[in-house]
């Protein structure tokens, strides 16, 4: 009696499971970092889950990560992202941040599935490369932020520009184009412009002995430039120790290259958010409560909400609207820039967004398929600095990588 009931049980739950895997009408893949390498980007996965369910459970969302040396395990993304085609069901995969190795993945998923909306977040390969065979791209506006970062620096009292980075960092297109631009506006707003290279965190010191540098070298660099001097870093790893010695020796930090409250503050503060955790209006006001005590109000900032939660969130939200018919078909217009913009403004209110097609910068020529954003900067102490939708000088559109 006692098998019997076992049995019926085990059945029912078997077969419960084959209804509720029939219950989502299509399916949605989404891959993302580990905790370790991009926590946020996986945080906002996970909020889609708990709204969507898991497909493992009936529901839409099925998510993979890719490795924390991705660089080097290009074969590995490739096939995690291979496997998610396999579900006829998929209908959307989005990668976010889509590392090297997407491109490829995306290519041979395109080659057995026509039937697939293929979004690539924060992508890492040029923009010519992902665009021409991902559906829709989308990355921060760091042409826009080539200029708003120095304009908030210099609004706050800045007078030197510290830019921190490393060869490969450079050699992404984006982040050396936006490095030329934050010189050129620095250049036209009386700012001196300094580079500060720094190890990679995936060369041979690994990301402890590239965390050491930076701790070790901003008192340096803070008794070189003044304590009027701005840091600004393009690795998130290198962030924390930043904030740390900023905060405690002076110095303005506007904002991270990846912005978010998470983003360095509560390591480099020793902030414990686990009772605020998905609460971001709770964890913003945490974190400048810790930094005002610190001593960093009115010269450290974010963005209120962060870049890799909204990105996760809101492209695999509308991915789903896409599917749906929700949303425009048709990319390269205004309208569809809004309902863009307005997805994301879903996953951060009270914070404003700008958004525009990427520019080649070589060419000129509008990409429809690529989508910048730029969310507006939140100086703790201060509030919103207004930059979200300046308008960009047009000289500043047409710069170009030595």
């Amino acid at each position: 009696m006692k098998f019997t009931l076992t049995l019926i049980l085990t059945c029912t739950i078997v077969l419960a499971g084959i209804v509720n895997a029939e219950s989502a009408p299509f399916h949605i893949g989404v891959m993302t970092g580990t905790v370790s390498q991009s926590e946020d980007d996986l945080r906002g996965a996970e909020v889609m889950i708990e709204r969507y369910g898991d497909t493992s459970h009936g529901g839409m969302i099925t998510h993979v990560t890719y490795p924390d040396n991705f660089s080097s395990e290009q074969e590995t993304t490739i096939s995690q992202l291979l496997g998610l085609a396999d579900d006829p069901l998929m209908k959307v995969i989005v990668v976010n941040q889509a590392v090297p190795g997407t491109a490829e993945a995306f290519r041979r998923i395109r080659e057995r599935r026509n039937d697939i909306l293929l979004i690539a977040g924060s992508p890492h390969e040029d923009p010519g490369v992902i665009s021409e065979i991902a559906d829709i791209s989308v990355d921060p506006d760091n042409i826009a932020r080539g200029y708003t970062i120095p304009l908030g620096a210099k609004k706050m009292g800045a007078k030197t520009f510290v830019h921190i980075s490393f060869p490969r960092h450079m050699s992404y297109e984006t982040l050396g184009l936006r490095r030329v631009i934050m010189e050129k506006v620095c250049e036209d707003l009386g700012i001196k412009f300094v580079f500060e290279t720094a190890p990679d965190p995936i060369g041979d010191v690994g990301m402890a002995g590239a965390q050491q540098f930076i701790l070790e070298n901003v008192p340096v660099w803070i008794e070189k430039y003044g304590k009027d001097a701005e840091f600004f870093c393009t690795n998130d790893g290198q962030t924390e120790p930043l904030i740390r010695q900023v905060a405690n020796l002076g110095g303005y930090f506007v904002v991270a290259a990846s912005p978010s409250p998470l983003m360095g503050y509560p390591g480099a503060l020793g902030i414990d958010l686990s009772e605020e955790k998905g609460n971001w209006p709770a964890i913003l006001k945490k974190i400048e409560d810790a930094v005002i005590k610190a001593g960093g109000g009115g010269r450290m900032g974010t963005w209120a909400y962060s870049w890799g939660y909204s990105a996760s969130a809101a492209l695999i939200e509308y991915g789903k609207r896409y599917v749906e018919g929700t949303v425009s078909q048709k990319l390269g217009t205004l309208k569809a820039l809004q309902e863009m913009r307005d997805v994301f403004s879903e996953f951060s209110p009270g914070a404003k967004w700008g958004a525009s097609y990427y520019v080649d910068a070589g060419t000129g020529m509008k990409n429809n398929r690529f989508i910048l954003l730029n969310q507006d900067i939140y100086i703790f102490g201060k509030g919103y600095l207004g930059l979200a939708e300046v308008e960009i000088p047009e000289k500043y559109l047409h710069a170009k990588v030595k």
